[in-house]
């Protein structure tokens, strides 16, 4: 009955569909770890069945055996009486051939209750042959399905801290969305912006006062000239034009003139 019992829970076992197990489960990863302790400890629990059972078989086989054994040597001791008998028969000596017909008798006798012991046993130990098959063959199965259970498992652990961080990464990614550090990013390169812009308009302004210094002294460099020359002609010279004289300065001084006052010269 007991046999029966474990037989059964390692049929169960075995034939369990993990992934419909898993689908109705609330919490697939402890019912995974439970379904592991418990096909563990029943398969400890079969192999000790299995392992007394196959000791049992091996018990039947050995008196088996034994019986074979017996019958042919209580067959041979037959055989040897029966000839003993026949020898003192042809020697004239009845008694002690009756003695060894009955000796061979009683051996044959022996033979024939080993023959019937053997014959016996051939159904039981069929039978346990057969329950062991079937007890191995489950509890290869039970291994399988173990090491099926171990792998989903592992994979489920797997997927589910992978499933975790994906899920910390998403998070993350919504918070910078609410609190968009790029936007301080933009606001310091607009700072930036502006600070190099104000640098270029003080080198505009910078280069400008350059500009209007340096027209400043060409236009008193222009001035000396006029008074040098106007002053030549006043002492009776005669006023030479500089050469390479600028045509702007000439312009800045004509500008003030009346062009009538020399058709009075």
């Amino acid at each position: 009955m007991v046999k029966q019992s474990i037989f059964g829970r390692i049929a169960q076992l075995a034939k369990a569909n993990i992934n419909t197990l898993l689908d109705n489960a609330e919490d697939p990863q402890k019912m995974l770890d439970q379904m592991v302790r418990d096909y563990t400890n029943n398969i400890a629990e079969a192999e000790s069945a299995v392992a007394q059972t196959i000791g049992n078989l091996r018990m039947l086989e050995d008196d088996y055996n034994e019986d074979v054994k017996n019958s042919r040597d209580w067959g041979n001791k037959a055989l040897a009486a029966s000839r003993k008998a026949d020898e003192y028969r042809a020697s004239g000596n009845p008694t002690d051939a009756e003695k060894f017909d009955n000796l061979a008798k009683v051996a044959l006798q022996r033979q024939m209750s080993s023959e019937n012991e053997a014959k016996g046993a051939e159904p039981s130990i069929a039978s346990q042959r057969e329950v062991v098959a079937k007890l191995k063959t489950g509890l290869d199965q039970m291994k399988g399905k173990l090491n099926e259970l171990t792998s989903k498992r592992n994979e489920l652990v797997a997927r589910s801290k992978t499933a975790a961080a994906q899920s910390q990464v998403h998070d993350a990614i919504k918070s910078i969305d609410f609190m968009d550090p790029t936007s301080e990013v933009g606001r310091f390169e607009e700072k930036i912006r502006r600070e190099e812009a104000k640098v270029r308009g003080q080198q505009e302004l910078t280069e400008s006062s350059l500009d209007a210094q340096f027209n400043q002294l060409e236009d008193l460099g222009e001035q000396v000239e006029i008074e040098a020359r106007l002053a030549a002609l006043k002492s009776g010279g005669t006023a030479k034009p500089a050469i390479g004289a600028g045509a702007g300065g000439s312009a800045a001084s004509e500008s003030t003139v009346n062009e009538a006052d020399f058709d009075k010269l």
